[in-house]
């Protein structure tokens, strides 16, 4: 692959006349686990569905691995990289393995028959994500951590090399978050599939991103490497909140805590 993942310059976006993106430039590199953080509505899950094709932006342009974002066909952007949007929606009574099998659209003929690649592709999948033994059950029957999964196996299965989730460990519990985000983490160090992902929890990006892009008011505020970005004085500017990042016994990775907004009455 390029060493640049994708290239956004002099971009802005909106959605019914609100500036979500201002006139921003962005270069993210290839084969690395990307954060994009900062507080709601800031930009974040917009400059992915623009990444992604999924958003027309109002000026500015984009690039995919060196390739102008309109010299891609749709079908080869499938290809090259699987998106999970925030809330996804498909049919209760859809068994999770039809599911994980919609991830197989861009490497497959229409009408044909699944191939042993494609049967090979999602078994793959349902491994990775812990589903195997829930891929006849229907979407309906499931919790909301097991919901989130099977969709990350549709978007596994992809085999795509790069992959944007946005919020993917949205109704997870702890233990489950942690396990989808060391899944990334293998897949991004063992296959070198490039990841680019909305989080919300700052202590995640810290130990789990290579590469965060910080956003505020549909600008950027910081952006590269994750140690360089995450300093308590860019998070208390940019989410206006007081927080301490400590180093813990033992651990290589510190953790950020917030203890309170900035002018808030003690």
């Amino acid at each position: 692959m390029a060493d640049t993942l994708a290239t956004l310059s002099a971009l802005s976006a909106s959605y019914d006349g609100f500036s979500a993106l201002d006139d921003i430039n962005l270069t993210l590199p290839e084969e690395k686990i990307i954060a994009f953080c900062g507080p709601n509505g800031s930009g974040k899950s917009t400059a992915l569905k623009v990444l992604r094709a999924l958003h027309m932006p109002q000026s500015g342009d984009v690039s995919i691995a060196g390739r102008p974002l309109s010299r891609w066909t749709s079908r080869e952007l499938a290809r090259a990289i699987a998106m999970l949007s925030q809330s996804p929606e498909a049919p209760p009574d859809m068994s999770v393995e039809d599911l994980v099998m919609l991830g197989r659209y861009a490497r497959r003929s229409r009408f044909s028959a699944p191939s042993a690649e494609d049967e090979s592709a999602i078994d793959r999948a349902l491994q990775t994500t812990g589903m195997t033994d829930l891929r006849a059950r229907s979407l309906g029957q499931l919790s909301g951590g097991q919901l989130q999964r099977a969709w990350i196996a549709m978007t596994l299965a992809q085999d795509a090399p790069r992959i944007f989730l946005d919020e993917p460990t949205n109704h997870l519990d702890i233990a489950h978050a942690l396990e989808i985000l060391d899944l990334l983490r293998m897949l991004n160090r063992r296959e070198k599939r490039s990841f680019v992902i909305v989080l919300h929890d700052l202590n995640h990006a810290l130990h789990y991103a290579d590469h965060v892009v910080l956003f505020n008011d549909g600008k950027i505020a910081a952006e590269g490497q994750t140690g360089e970005v995450l300093t308590e004085d860019m998070i208390s500017r940019v989410f206006s909140i007081n927080c301490r990042i400590l180093a813990l016994p033992g651990e290589e990775i510190p953790v950020i805590v917030p203890f309170t907004r900035r002018g808030a009455a003690r």
